[in-house]
């Protein structure tokens, strides 16, 4: 990221459960010119090519595809924030390490558990813990900062709601901008329509600039891209 350009491109996709095509998703990358990039449903076989194009971070793949990571251009600490199930991760931005910065950012990601799971009572349950220990931590800990990834919540659910309290959905912030409706993320197959918006990205304190709906090749999601103004 040059100092020049004074933006943050930040890329959250959702790999499903592995799926998504590793080369197709480094093109993708580079197209881009991603310089934060979050992965839900993360596999072992996407981690080479993620991590030879932004090199730090940390990705944690699981032999479940069920990994989560946050890959960087330039160096910054990844810490896990403790959620049932499946942890959310938390990176920090700073200056000096990250050109053009003038302050530090926090930026997380974030992977819901989906309502539907079975069974559906102990789903339910991972979900309002998750989202009650995220509230908690966003009232609580007030920074500048970018919180994406997926939410398997649309705008009417209390998950979506819940952290809109705190923060803007840059997509919104967008669209409303553009006067254009947000675009869908979701659908049942890769490749098929988008049905449901249920990844986001949400900011505080930072302007967004751009903000895109993007295919990745074998995923059922397409991932967002956001791009900040520094």
């Amino acid at each position: 990221m040059e100092e020049k350009r004074g933006r943050l491109r930040v890329l959250s996709a959702n790999l499903w459960r592995g799926r998504a095509d590793p080369d197709a998703l480094g093109r993708r990358i580079e197209e881009l010119d991603v310089d934060v990039m979050a992965v839900q449903e993360l596999s072992a076989r996407q981690v080479g090519v993620i991590s030879e194009l932004l090199p730090h971070g940390k990705l944690e793949p699981t032999a479940e595809c069920e990994g989560m990571g946050i890959a960087l251009r330039h160096p910054g600490k990844v810490e896990r924030l403790l959620l049932r199930h499946r942890d959310a991760q938390a990176a920090e931005l700073v200056p000096g390490e990250w050109p053009g910065l003038s302050a530090p950012i926090e930026l997380m990601n974030v992977h819901i558990q989906a309502p539907h799971g079975f069974p559906q009572w102990r789903s339910l349950a991972r979900r309002r813990d998750q989202i009650r220990v995220l509230d908690t931590y966003l009232r609580n800990v007030p920074k500048r900062r970018v919180v994406v990834g997926d939410f398997n919540a649309t705008p009417i659910w209390p998950v979506y709601r819940t952290v809109a309290s705190h923060l803007d959905d840059a997509a919104a912030l967008h669209a409303m901008a553009t006067r254009r409706r947000p675009a869908r993320t979701w659908g049942p197959w890769s490749g098929s329509p988008r049905l449901l918006r249920i990844d986001h990205a949400f900011v505080r304190g930072l302007n967004v600039d751009r903000f895109e709906v993007v295919e990745v090749s074998g995923s059922d999601h397409s991932a967002i891209l956001t791009e900040l103004r520094l």
